[in-house]
This record gives C-alpha cells, sequence and structure tokens, in this order.
C-alpha cells in the first residue's frame, strides 16, 4: 500500500450529487409545522363551536334543542285584527260591551305562584261575559276568547271598529311588596291635549266618525277640536262606570263584595284606554303576585263576585243613560229600565217600561 493511499486527508472526495426525486431529509420537518398550524387556525373556530354545542346539550340548556325561540305571526302592514263575534240579544239597539283579557300568546303578563297573569284574565273575562249573559239586555264580544296576542293598539281598535259602548280591558297587578293587595281601577287622564287630539285625528286619516260626526269633512283644526271634546266626554263617561265598579264591588249584587285598595280609583295614560270615543277602563282585579288575591281571583267564588259586581255595575251605568233597552232574562221583551231607589239610596234595574 502506498503512503498516498493510505492518508485519510489526502484520499480523494466524490462531490458529485447523487440524483434525487423526492424532498430532502430535513424538508420535511421545516414545513410540517408551518402546514400544522395552517390548518389549526382554519378549524380551530368550527372545533370550538361544536365543543360549545356539545357542552350545551350535555348540560341540558334549552339552547341544544332551540326551545327558548318564540315565533308567532304578524299582521300584515295596515291589516286590522277580525272582529269577533257578538253573543247576546239580536237588537243591535241593545248595547254593546267588548271585554279584554289582557296579554296572551307569548306575552304572558305577570307571573304569580300557579299562574300567569294572561290565564287568570281570560277566567275572569269569560266569568264576566258569561254573567252579563245571563242578566240579559247586553251584547258581549271578547278581543280574544283564547291563548292569543293581540297590540295594544288593536284591543282599542276592535272596539271602536265594533262601535261599542263600553270597553272594559281586565289585568291583575305584580309588585314586589309582598303586602300589596287590592283591585284598582284606571281610567285615561281626564286632562286634554289638543296635541294628542291631532294626533288621532291624523291617524285616522280624516275618513273615520267620531260620535257620529265624519272628520272627512271638516278642517284639521275641527277634527282636533271634535277628537278632544269626544275624549273628554268618554273620560266622564269612564269615570262614571269606574265609580260603579267600586260601589257594586263594595256589597252588590248577590252579596258580591271586591278587595280594593285603598286609592283604587286612578287614572293613567294606558294606550289600551286611549280610544277617543269609547268609555273604557283598565280593571287591575287584584295582584297576581299576592298569593291571596290570586288565590281568591282563581276560585270559583272569587270569580263570582268579580263577575257579578261588574256585570251590575254595568248595568246600573247603562241604565243611568236612560236610553238602553235591558231585555229580560228570558229574552221575551225588551225595555227602557226605571232606576228605583233602595232603602240604601242604592240605583237598581227595577219595573220597566216599554218604549
Amino acid at each position: 500500500m502506498s503512503e498516498a493511499s493510505s492518508d485519510p486527508v489526502a484520499a480523494p472526495v466524490d462531490l458529485s450529487l447523487p440524483d434525487h426525486h423526492g424532498p430532502w431529509p430535513d424538508e420535511a420537518p421545516r414545513r410540517g409545522p408551518g402546514l400544522g398550524l395552517l390548518v389549526f387556525a382554519l378549524f380551530a373556530p368550527l372545533l370550538l363551536l361544536a365543543a360549545m354545542l356539545l357542552m350545551d346539550g350535555w348540560m341540558g340548556a334549552p339552547g341544544f334543542t332551540r326551545d327558548y325561540v318564540v315565533r308567532f305571526d304578524l299582521p300584515p302592514p295596515g291589516a286590522s285584527a277580525p272582529l269577533p263575534e257578538i253573543a247576546g240579544p239580536s237588537d243591535p239597539r241593545s248595547p254593546l260591551v267588548v271585554i279584554d283579557a289582557g296579554h296572551g300568546g307569548h306575552d304572558p303578563g305577570a307571573h304569580g305562584e300557579h299562574q300567569a297573569e294572561k290565564e287568570l284574565t281570560l277566567s275572569l273575562a269569560l266569568a264576566l261575559r258569561q254573567r252579563l249573559l245571563e242578566v240579559g239586555g247586553i251584547r258581549v264580544a271578547m278581543t280574544r276568547s283564547d291563548d292569543r296576542y293581540l297590540l295594544l293598539e288593536e284591543r282599542s281598535g276592535i272596539a271602536r271598529r265594533m262601535k261599542a259602548d263600553l270597553f272594559i280591558s281586565i289585568h291583575a297587578d305584580s309588585a314586589d311588596t309582598p303586602g300589596a293587595h287590592g283591585a284598582t281601577v284606571y281610567t285615561l287622564s281626564d286632562r286634554g291635549s289638543s296635541e294628542e287630539a291631532e294626533h288621532l285625528a291624523a291617524s285616522e286619516n280624516r275618513a273615520d266618525t267620531v260620535n257620529g260626526v265624519s272628520l272627512a269633512s271638516t278642517s284639521s283644526s275641527v277634527s282636533a277640536i271634535l277628537v278632544d271634546l269626544s275624549q273628554r266626554r268618554a273620560a266622564e263617561m269612564s269615570t262614571n262606570l269606574a265609580r260603579l265598579i267600586l260601589r257594586e264591588g263594595q256589597g252588590g249584587e248577590g252579596g258580591a263584595r271586591i278587595d280594593f285598595r285603598e286609592r283604587a280609583l286612578q287614572s293613567a295614560a294606558f294606550v289600551v284606554l286611549k280610544s277617543p270615543d269609547v268609555p273604557s277602563v283598565l280593571y287591575e282585579a287584584g295582584y297576581i303576585s299576592n298569593p291571596d288575591d290570586a288565590a281568591r281571583l282563581s276560585s270559583p267564588a272569587g270569580r263570582r263576585d268579580f263577575a257579578y259586581a261588574t256585570a251590575q255595575a254595568i248595568r246600573v251605568y247603562f241604565a243611568r243613560l236612560r236610553e238602553t233597552p235591558i231585555q229580560s232574562e228570558t229574552g221575551a221583551s225588551s225595555a227602557v229600565p226605571i232606576l228605583e231607589e233602595t232603602a240604601g239610596g242604592r240605583e237598581t234595574l227595577g219595573a220597566t217600561a216599554t218604549p
């Protein structure tokens, strides 16, 4: 062996590169982490959402089954709610009372211990309807007779479109104070407002009537005056009915008694009472948040007292107008009532005189 061949330093070195058709050994580690981060960035939000949905369903939350979603159909723009049927005498001269059970549908109102306000108001409204039909002489319609939702404007609008003589909206109050109890009767504020009168006149597009006077044939200022005067008259008549309800509830027909608040007669700007020519009251029958009030109003005896006292107040109200035909309970005749004074100075529907 020669000396040159045994020297490792002097040994020839092959510097030629072999043919290579695939990735270099160190190329995959360089690209791997970058591609993985890109995939993670793209799919991480989806993985997180899937994990949240699985956790939501596992914990039994309503979001997993979408039970929290409430769907209801709204009427088309400008559409009016269908008018309800009228029960009672067929004589169109008989007075018409529209009873409104507050809330309904997806709007439960206030909640008591065992029921929602919408259920309690409907049971009271049905009891009042039945009593008015029993005593006779009065036609009755209800804005709702089942669990449906109506806008506030639709409720009073039904009474206007039906040319009702009275509109009664029944509710149940609620308060955080445990001792709050008793019924309250509200009327629309007595203070007239020319601005509101103009708004009401404009909303009717001057193509409606107020107390039989067509707004279409009057100027804007005259229309506003007519609406304002009509509001004042309706407010006065509403107050008369409210006072009769308070009176009859203190011991009316059949011994009916209603537990009223200390200040049971009040006025406020309720939207549902803003009909310009229909006497209207909002009747808070009691506090659904008070267990005693709720139990009384839910009982047959409580519904009877509410219906008897309110129905008697309505009958005396119409009797005072001296123009209302009242039919007998058999429906055999129609007559104008004559008010009789009892020993306690109370008016009752006594003898009748045929027109």
